[in-house]
């Protein structure tokens, strides 16, 4: 669909649950994404880009209404399917915001003020956090992926939960 110039029907088709790949025109800045079933690309967009897109939104769909959801209580134990992790607490306030997006790029500046709502105490912290992180959530099921100069994406694993993640470019 494109945006911005269908935005009352990107509204029903989030209202209603539905995938949505959003072609953003000219220099209009794409929405907040509200959920994993959305991606955009700008147009004019390459086939081959259009395909990949669309393919990844179809699995994000899949995983989305798969019963079997990772789910965090208050006490910072999340749990997937017959597995659970105990999470210390920055841990836990960052994994909250990437299962409210999961499927979709968390911004560094988001996990951030998640993760240290009076500021982080360095640069580092963060990159520090995630990687205890990573290693936390595999045995779950669980990957966080990088993705190059835009954050960081938490989705289910479709592999064995012990192999590595691979950093998307």
């Amino acid at each position: 669909m494109r945006w911005p110039a269908e935005g009352s029907r990107r509204q029903r088709l989030v209202d209603e649950q539905w995938p949505r790949l959003l072609l953003v025109e000219g220099d209009t800045t794409p929405p907040e994404a509200v959920d994993c079933l959305e991606d955009w690309t700008r147009v004019p967009v390459d086939e081959g880009e259009l395909s990949i897109r669309l393919a990844a939104l179809a699995v994000r769909a899949q995983i989305h209404a798969a019963a079997d959801q990772p789910e965090l209580d208050e006490d910072g134990v999340l749990r997937l399917g017959e597995g659970w992790v105990s999470l210390p607490p920055v841990e836990a306030r960052l994994t909250a915001v990437l299962l409210d997006r999961l499927g979709t790029v968390v911004s560094r500046e988001a996990l951030a003020r998640a993760g240290w709502p009076d500021g982080a105490p360095g640069r580092n912290a963060l990159d520090v956090h995630v990687l205890r992180l990573r290693r936390r959530l595999r045995p779950v099921g669980l990957v966080i992926r990088t993705v190059r100069s835009r954050g960081y994406l938490l989705e289910v694993s479709t592999s064995d939960p012990g192999q590595t993640s691979v950093a998307l470019a």
